[in-house]
């Protein structure tokens, strides 16, 4: 019902919010060092992600048990990073420049949210017994723990999900797709962690706030599908940092509180493969005398260029991100 809520009440604001920010000239600006068959969609409303925020907000208000702890510090990283990215947003559209917050106030921000976060989900101890270990993928017994470096970790995990999210949304449909899919995934790990009967069979940490926390994925997946509906190429609308930034730290809070932080990393590979592949770039062109590695970072563009359609690009990225959910969803037996 969540995800359903969510779904009806982005095919029903959707119009509005595109037609509110097209009034007001919030229209995306385009790089010229970018694709050039990507000049035509200058001018298309972005910040979109308003419309994610509020729909996802709205479902989770409903649906959710309000006394849950873990709801109302995900919906804190889910609004604290979209108002990073909205700030973001807001800066480069009155500049009329791709110039918003400087890399370092983005970062800062970013971290700062994640490390009041960190204190959340250490001090209320939300992510169950032995709240410093790690779940790692395919391995039963093997749970290391960082000890005092959990908070840093935290923000670590959290600044990088929303910036990989960020990266990746760069063509119609391809991020907010990608996000649609690992939140399923999760949705279903979160309701794995919070039931003490499979929990227990799967051998997977338990927590007790994971019930709820599968209802907020499914809120948020169901605006991630109506979102769909409209950022389909020929997109309508962008979703911008807002959303892009929002989405991935909602993400990763989740990951953490369930302790399944790691598995995000294959669930989201789609997101660690566009992230990589700009670190390489920027890697190649400074160690290399300017040479790089990819026609054009991050790797969604190389594709593009190599002569693939961006509709073809995208269902096939699609495709890998279903593969890599299913493959962490398999860890849970395969070990």
């Amino acid at each position: 019902m969540a995800a359903a809520f969510a779904f009806v009440l982005s095919l029903i604001f959707g119009p509005f919010v595109i037609r509110t920010l097209r009034r007001l000239n919030m229209g995306q600006l385009i790089r010229e060092e970018g694709p050039q068959n990507h000049q035509s969609k200058a001018g298309t409303p972005t910040m979109g992600g308003i419309l994610i925020l509020l729909v996802t907000t709205l479902s989770t208000l409903l649906w959710c048990d309000l006394k849950s702890i873990p709801i109302w510090v995900v919906l804190a990283s889910l609004l604290g990073f979209g108002a990073v990215g909205a700030v973001d947003d807001l800066k480069s559209l009155l500049k009329k420049k791709n110039e918003g917050l400087r890399s370092w106030q983005k970062m800062a921000w970013l971290t700062a949210i994640s490390l009041a976060v960190a204190f959340l989900i250490h001090d209320f101890g939300l992510r169950g017994q032995l709240t410093s270990q790690l779940s790692v993928p395919f391995f039963k017994n093997f749970q290391p723990d960082v000890g005092y470096f959990l908070l840093p970790w935290i923000a670590f995990v959290m600044v990088g999900t929303s910036n990989a999210v960020n990266l990746t949304d760069g063509l119609d449909g391809l991020a907010i797709g990608g996000t649609l899919i690992v939140a399923i995934t999760f949705g279903i790990l979160a309701y794995v962690a919070g039931n003490v009967k499979i929990a227990g069979y799967l051998v997977v940490p338990y927590v007790a706030g994971g019930a709820e926390l599968s209802i907020f994925m499914s809120a948020m997946a169901g605006a991630c599908l109506g979102f769909l509906w409209f950022n389909a190429h020929p997109a309508e609308i962008f979703m911008g940092d807002t959303g892009a930034l929002g989405l991935g730290g909602a993400l990763a809070t989740t990951a953490l509180i369930i302790k399944q932080e790691l598995l995000l990393s294959i669930a989201g590979g789609l997101f660690v493969i566009e992230a990589i592949s700009v670190i390489l770039q920027v890697g190649s062109f400074k160690l290399r005398d300017g040479k790089r590695l990819f026609r054009m970072a991050p790797y969604h563009h190389h594709m593009e260029l190599g002569g693939l359609h961006e509709n073809k690009v995208v269902i096939r990225l699609w495709i890998t991100a279903v593969v890599c959910s299913v493959l962490a969803l398999a860890s849970l037996k395969l070990r």
